[in-house]
């Protein structure tokens, strides 16, 4: 077919109503076609979307551009940073002779400039600190990021109840610690006449798994002050949409804290924004770099609360974007929710490789202008296969696209320029002030403190026992030297224990 067919035919569906942004030119027989630019509707971003391709053919570059233009558009976003390559956002880009041939091939002109950042944290890096309270999880989230089976989510159940019906915060993990080891000895029997005999090993069970959490640095993100997501929506005084930048360098090998605080947050988004319905454009954008990283080491139950608010979260006027280096690490009942894909280049070094090049290229629309599965491996760096919804909720027709340049940084900020992103943070002063209110673990401590005392004055109003003949005190006597040996046995145990896993409670 021409080239004035095919122009003809991207212009047609890449055209719209409302307002949109504009990410490249479209591409056929390897070259950029004039006048054909490839636009991604406004309107449709709340139908989720994927950036894949292999390492470095330009992924992170397009989410910069993503996020650059949506902040132009006034709509803010959130970047999870899992290599640190995005901070280069909070400054202005450089020109330089491909980048001024590559944006006179797609029509536009190159104009580095600044976005307005929020650099954020859940763990070490700096930043404005991001916190939640166990009891804002609430048992049903918690059972599914911990992995219990139905008899254990059913005793954390019981251990949340009787921590509203007492009055005892949940805030952080030492006090739900604290109240699972208080409902093993001390409170047993008063939980017991409350709510019935509970398993002693599915309690260890359940503490132990949250010893793992909290050796994966769980203890840094859960507790006060709770971030509230309404301040993820915030703009310039100009109206650009502020970039919010979660940096998650340091936690690449700690899975299961990055899972746990990706459906958390979205739990969370989901339900403090008010229902919107179809807008003219998102309230806000969420995108999850090395996405994989969610989905590999998630739980069935985990995987399935994920897919429901991936389901239901559009309806709040929020829009997901995975991005990760192959379509297949997301899951497909993930993926058939996805209304937008950017393809970067997949590159076949085997056999297994171009099996799963056939299969991707399969969930992209026909087209008459490319065999997809061989575009898909001789894509170049910044080049990628398009199709969006269009603003009637069709698929646009499939475009090999010239992505446009990002007009940030293409390279990280120094230590320096982070520390001056920071300082310049108005919700530094809100988050990252060090709070340890009197919760559940300090509550329990002086009830059995309490306990402790009443015992010891019932123990010293109990009436002296007559004295033993030679052979009970001898078989008294016996009895105790075996019980000390088995308690020290016990204690040795349980202290090299602690040694491993880390003290229990402070």
């Amino acid at each position: 077919m021409s080239i004035e067919k095919f122009r003809e035919e991207i212009n047609k569906g890449y055209t719209f109503k409302g307002d949109s942004l504009m990410i490249g030119a479209a591409i056929l027989n390897g070259e950029p076609v004039a006048d054909a630019q490839i636009k991604i509707p406004l309107k449709s971003l709340n139908r989720h979307g994927l950036i894949a391709g292999a390492t470095g053919t330009g992924k992170t570059k397009s989410l910069q551009v993503f996020a650059e233009q949506l902040s132009e558009k006034g709509i803010p976003t959130l970047l999870m940073d899992l290599k640190g390559d995005l901070s280069g956002l909070a400054k202005e880009g450089s020109n330089n002779k491909h980048i001024e041939w590559r944006h006179g091939a797609i029509g536009i002109s190159y104009e580095p400039k600044p976005m307005p950042v929020e650099l954020m944290s859940i763990s070490e890096e700096k930043g404005v600190k991001l916190k939640a309270t166990i009891s804002e999880f609430g048992p049903v989230l918690i059972s599914k990021i911990l992995d219990l089976n139905t008899t254990q989510s059913g005793i954390l159940s019981i251990i949340f109840k009787y921590s509203d019906d007492n009055k005892l915060p949940l805030v952080d993990i030492k006090d739900l610690k604290k109240l699972l080891q208080f409902a093993k000895s001390e409170g047993k029997e008063e939980f017991k006449a409350e709510y019935g005999t509970m398993s002693s090993a599915s309690m260890g069970t359940i503490l132990r798994k949250l010893v793992e959490l909290e050796q994966q640095g769980a203890n840094l993100f859960f507790g006060e002050r709770s971030f509230e997501v309404e301040d993820l929506l915030k703009k310039t005084h100009d109206g650009k949409g502020l970039i919010n930048i979660i940096r998650l360098t340091d936690i690449q090998d700690r899975p299961k804290l990055f899972s746990t605080f990706m459906l958390s947050l979205l739990a969370e988004v989901y339900h403090e924004f008010p229902e919107q319905g179809d807008a003219d454009k998102p309230k806000l954008c969420i995108f999850i770099d090395e996405a994989h990283l969610v989905f590999d080491n998630a739980s069935k139950p985990l995987l399935e609360q994920i897919e429901s608010i991936v389901k239901l979260i559009r309806s709040k006027g929020v829009g997901i974007f995975f991005v990760t280096q192959n379509p297949t690490d997301v899951p497909d009942a993930v993926l058939s929710q996805l209304g937008l894909k950017i393809q970067h280049a997949l590159r076949a070094f085997t056999a297994k490789d171009r099996k799963a090049i056939k299969k991707t290229s399969e969930n992209y629309p026909i087209s008459d202008f490319y065999k997809t599965d061989e575009v898909l491996t001789s894509l170049g760096i910044g080049e990628a296969l398009v199709t969006c919804l269009n603003e009637k909720g069709v698929p646009t027709p499939l475009a090999a696209t010239l992505m446009r340049a990002p007009k940030t940084r293409m390279d990280i900020l120094t230590v320096s320029e982070i520390k001056e992103v920071v300082k310049k943070s108005n919700l530094t002063a809100k988050y990252n002030e060090d709070i340890d209110s009197d919760s559940a673990y300090e509550m329990l401590n002086k009830k059995i403190a309490k306990i402790k005392e009443k015992q010891k004055k019932t123990e010293a109003k109990a009436p002296t026992k007559r004295k033993s003949s030679k052979k009970e005190t001898s078989f008294i006597e016996s009895v105790s030297k075996n019980t000390m040996v088995r308690q020290l046995g016990r204690t040795i145990m349980r202290e090299l224990t602690r040694g491993l896993l880390g003290k229990f409670g402070r």
